[in-house]
């Protein structure tokens, strides 16, 4: 699915992250933490409203033994995780929990790959996804305690997560006009306009935050955009189809997109402002 914005063709501001504490605790008072954890809820009510996973996103078919059961103890342990990104204490073990749920879907990806590696789709949905397993990852990394390995990679995880806008990049330009029916028609310049100069501005963003060079501005403006797909493209979406399972799993999965995007520039630019600091 393209960014949890468009359909499939073909088949802190204000706010800083402040100084882990020597317990490895701290408030997750990123707006991207907070974000990130409120879509792992909703992920959760979803998932226990209709019984099943994300739709298209979290692609486990219906044939496999215990489908049932394994839908709803997904959405138990997204709900769970979510809401401890909200507690002070356990905001680490929620995200562990978020990146390892996330992990197993963009591994199905990945086998769909593996099976189908001409089928653009299933690349980007696997980058999709592999954004929020990078990004929780990033946060859990964030929150561990200072000095340890796992602190040490916060830094990494963020640069990597660079990766992942290449992809939404492509899928805008490789799927350009059928994506550009999802733009909104009072837009001025039209659809095929708006999807190009999106994917071109995904690819833009993804250099900056690989090589480092305005990397802050660029991982912020990438968060922006996602936040726009959720505002102008899913939110009405949902207020048109308030009932379907389609919809609303599109809407918490772009949410879940933007969090970790925003997270993730939260943690490059606490890193940018440290290392400006006189010595």
């Amino acid at each position: 699915m393209d960014m949890a914005h468009g359909p499939r063709f073909a088949p802190r501001s204000a706010l800083t992250l402040p100084m882990a504490e020597s317990t490895g605790r701290r408030p997750p008072s990123s707006l991207g933490f907070l974000l990130y954890g409120a879509a792992g809820i909703a992920l959760g009510l979803v998932g226990f409203a209709w019984g099943d996973f994300a739709t298209d996103w979290q692609h486990v078919k219906e044939a496999i033994p215990f489908h049932g059961v394994l839908a709803y103890a997904t959405a138990a342990l997204e709900l769970v995780g979510g809401a401890a990104l909200f507690s002070r204490t356990y905001a680490r073990r929620g995200a562990g929990v978020l990146t390892l749920v996330y992990a197993a879907f963009a591994l199905i990806w990945a086998c769909m790959i593996l099976a189908m590696p001409q089928v653009w789709g299933s690349w980007g949905n696997f980058f999709e996804e592999l954004s929020i397993v990078i990004s929780g990852a990033a946060i859990y990394a964030s929150l561990s305690p200072p000095g340890s390995a796992w602190h040490r990679r916060t830094a990494g995880l963020s640069r990597l997560y660079g990766i992942c806008p290449i992809s939404f990049g492509l899928t805008h330009l490789i799927y350009l006009s059928g994506a550009a029916t999802w733009v909104p028609k009072w837009l001025p310049f039209g659809g095929v306009f708006w999807t190009a100069a999106t994917g071109a501005f995904f690819l833009l963003a993804a250099f900056s935050i690989l090589t480092g060079l305005l990397a802050g501005l660029a991982s912020r403006l990438n968060a922006i955009m996602i936040v726009c797909f959720e505002v102008l493209v899913w939110m009405p979406k949902l207020a048109a189809a308030p009932h379907d399972h389609f919809t609303w799993s599109g809407n918490v999965i772009c949410i879940a997109l933007a969090g970790g995007a925003w997270a993730v520039a939260d943690l490059i630019n606490q890193r940018g402002r440290q290392d400006s600091k006189p010595e």
